[in-house]
């Protein structure tokens, strides 16, 4: 079976199209061009079309790659999402992990196993309640596996994943956007083998942002 690892080529497709979108926006258009953040702050419309065009980038990929967990890709029309939503995009305050059991194991759905570093506590608000989040460190990636209220129902059972670099960790604060969650490779195809959300991991409220789950695309 494939290791399903935290980064997967449909999410560094879309990392490159962001980059490459802020490349061209920064340096081909003048000063007067804004971060990706400053447009999600005063220009949500714009926010809201960078995002569906990453998800058509994302389809397309599905739909034509060769590394696409797809396997049928002529009956491949389009991954299902939440409409995109600022109120999902949240700065997290971080807690760093204190205790002396920093290692975690962590079960893959193939019921093999991989070492994780317990990194810091991802404090946040949602819908006016706080909430608590487990950051784990993997091969020079911070990553958040988590499950929440939609789980199994609206998303993917086995959870859905938030990547991040070690240069998006601000201090002691963390951007958290919700709309850009994804679910593994493993929901698509069997072959392939996904870390599983730890037990902390696990949200009783709803988190309708990012990736759905629809079983129709298999």
């Amino acid at each position: 079976m494939f290791k399903n690892k935290i980064i997967r080529w449909s999410t560094i497709v879309m990392v490159m199209a962001i980059l490459a979108y802020f490349f061209i926006e920064t340096f081909s258009s003048g000063p007067e061009r804004k971060s990706f953040d400053a447009i999600a702050a005063v220009d949500p419309e714009e926010y809201v079309a960078q995002i569906n065009q990453q998800r058509a980038e994302k389809d397309e990929t599905f739909r034509t790659s060769a590394d696409s967990p797809i396997e049928h890709k002529n009956h491949f029309k389009a991954l299902s999402y939440f409409a995109p939503d600022l109120d999902y995009r949240v700065t997290a305050s971080l807690t760093p992990y204190d205790g002396e059991d920093k290692e975690l194991k962590i079960t893959y759905t193939d019921g093999t196993s991989d070492t994780y570093e317990r990194y810091a506590w991802a404090n946040f608000n949602i819908e006016g309640l706080q909430q608590r989040l487990l950051l784990l460190k993997h091969e020079g990636t911070i990553s958040l596996l988590y499950r929440d209220g939609t789980t199994g129902d609206e998303t993917y059972g086995g959870g859905r994943y938030l990547d991040f670099t070690l240069d998006d960790v601000k201090g002691d604060s963390l951007l958290i956007d919700f709309n850009l969650a994804y679910n593994p490779y493993c929901a698509y195809n069997p072959t392939y083998a996904c870390p599983l959300p730890p037990a902390e991991n696990t949200l009783k409220v709803p988190i309708r942002a990012g990736e759905k789950y629809n079983a129709e695309i298999h």
